[in-house]
């Protein structure tokens, strides 16, 4: 007993994992729904085919076959183009003279009629066809349209009395189309299941659906009926969610047959309406009023005339609410933009006066970093020419010493002639020269790279080229003197020994020969660094 319940229970989970659920179904509906336009071009592209291949045809028998194709087409598509077909197909039938044809014919104009709500019209046509001379199959499509009319009457009537009437008089015509029809097929589970429907006996409605359902090849348009069907039985057995799944599936058969003669998707509506779901409602129940307008059904239009205005007030009514929420939120956070539009102004500025700052800082702390090696440089330039200046003077002084004792012996000796030979002994140009040594060999002790750094501001052929054994030339030590910090021409004459004229000269040819602008050739040797 514990392993039959066992057995049952995942059973009922294996069914339950393997149906989609509701909002997946919805989602699958949805997607249908936004490519119905394109199915239904594609439909009318073929109908297009094949009116051209009616209207060209001259054989009266294979243009009935023709237009009972068009017709089959039209009659669950629109009822105006179904119903004018319907009556191009009596009269060809009537040309041919063939009774059989005759009866087809006015079988498809009672279906029109019914599909259209115009029930006494179609009474009256279907009244002139007798039953007895049709054939099976005709039987079959006669006898159903007679209880499918009833039916149609007694659920538009909703009378007491009447209904009744007309749904007994449904069954005796189901009856006499089963007899007819092959057990077990398609035809015969949809019309054994409408019959046990209308007596109430839903478990073998139920089970007559199910397995039309379960038919292999079953169309979108046989499986719409009976998922439709199934939803109603569901419903009223209080197997709500079944009910639902059933509706959309039939919704999604009708899409994708372009069919527009359907109460699935307007039942669908009014159903997710009554649960609350209101945007699925008003989404559903609108395709609903453009298949009724499409199609043109009068007794359709009225179906969903009553309902579409209950749901369309109740989406006005959610998006008015869903506007004024929208509202008080689109005010709140204007609300906060304009605060953190004034925080972030606020904060740009004080931004701005740390950018200020910081960068008055950096620029302290750069002229503070210049100024340290200036100093830097300047203290090793001071020690190796104090230095120098000291090792000079102390050379010098030795020299005079030498030469005032020499002086001294001659004079105290009277040697004149001696006298004249030691001062002319004496060589200022070697003296001169020895003293640029001197300085240069100090100069580059400080500066090493100067000669490359200088040669870098020319042309590769306009560089500097020292002879052999030199280390600086006139040019080079007139810049040199410069980047020593001396920048008075007199100063520099006097030192080298040149006219102020020949200085200024020397400068200009050098500064208009350089690669970098006049006014920025000094600033660049200034900028030579020391070791």
């Amino acid at each position: 007993m514990r392993f039959f319940v066992l057995m049952v229970l995942c059973l009922g989970c294996m069914e339950v994992i393997s149906q989609p659920r509701v909002p997946e179904l919805l989602e699958e509906l949805d997607q249908i729904i936004a490519r119905r336009d394109s199915i239904l071009y594609a439909r009318l592209g073929h109908m297009e085919n094949l009116k051209a291949r009616f209207r060209q045809e001259r054989s009266p028998a294979a243009a009935y076959v023709l237009c009972r194709g068009v017709y089959e087409d039209y009659k669950t598509l629109n009822y105006d183009s179904a119903f004018a077909y319907a009556r191009k197909l009596q009269r060809l039938a009537h040309n041919l003279g063939d009774k059989h044809k005759i009866a087809d014919a006015r079988i498809k104009l009672g279906f029109v009629l019914v599909s259209s709500g115009l029930f006494n019209e179609a009474l009256d046509t279907l009244r002139l066809i007798g039953a007895r001379y049709l054939s099976d199959s005709l039987k079959v499509s006669y006898y159903f349209l007679r209880a499918r009319t009833s039916y149609d009457l007694s659920d538009f009537n909703r009378d007491a009395f009447y209904s009744s009437r007309y749904t007994d008089e449904g069954n005796l015509y189901i009856d006499s189309a089963l007899v007819w029809v092959k057990q077990g097929s398609v035809p015969y589970l949809h019309m054994s299941g409408l019959k046990l429907l209308h007596l109430r006996k839903m478990t073998e409605a139920r089970e007559a659906f199910e397995t039309m359902l379960a038919q292999p090849g079953l169309s979108d348009a046989d499986f719409a009926v009976a998922a439709s069907t199934l939803s109603f039985i569901y419903f009223y057995s209080d197997r709500i969610e079944k009910s639902k799944e059933m509706l959309i599936r039939a919704a999604i058969a009708d899409i994708r047959s372009a069919t527009k003669e359907t109460l699935a998707t307007l039942n669908l509506a009014d159903m997710l309406y009554r649960e609350g779901d209101i945007e699925h409602a008003y989404s559903y129940v609108k395709v609903a009023m453009e298949d009724a307008n499409y199609y043109g059904a009068r007794h359709r239009k009225i179906q969903v005339a009553a309902v579409f205005p209950i749901i369309e007030g109740k989406q006005l009514n959610l998006v008015e609410s869903r506007r004024r929420v929208l509202l008080f939120y689109s005010t709140v956070i204007t609300l906060l933009s304009l605060v953190t539009i004034g925080f972030s102004i606020i904060i740009y500025k004080q931004f701005k006066k740390l950018r200020a700052a910081k960068k008055a800082i950096t620029q302290a702390n750069d002229e503070l970093t210049d100024a340290n090696h200036r100093l830097k440089e300047a203290n090793h330039i001071k020690e190796e020419y104090v230095w120098y200046y000291f090792a000079a003077v102390a050379d010098h002084i030795a020299k005079l010493d030498a030469l005032k004792k020499s002086l001294d012996m001659k004079l105290m000796t009277k040697k004149l002639d001696d006298l004249r030979f030691t001062v002319d002994s004496i060589n200022i140009k070697r003296e001169r020269e020895d003293l640029y040594h001197n300085f240069d060999m100090v100069f580059l002790k400080i500066f090493p790279s100067f000669v490359k750094d200088f040669n870098a501001l020319f042309k590769e052929e306009e560089a500097i080229v020292l002879k052999e054994g030199q280390l600086l030339n006139t040019e080079l030590r007139i810049f040199a003197l410069i980047r020593m910090g001396i920048h008075d021409h007199e100063k520099i004459a006097r030192i080298l020994d040149y006219s102020v004229t020949t200085i200024y000269t020397y400068k200009t040819r050098l500064r208009n020969k350089s690669i970098v602008p006049n006014e920025e050739f000094e600033k660049r040797i200034m900028a030579i660094r020391a070791i």
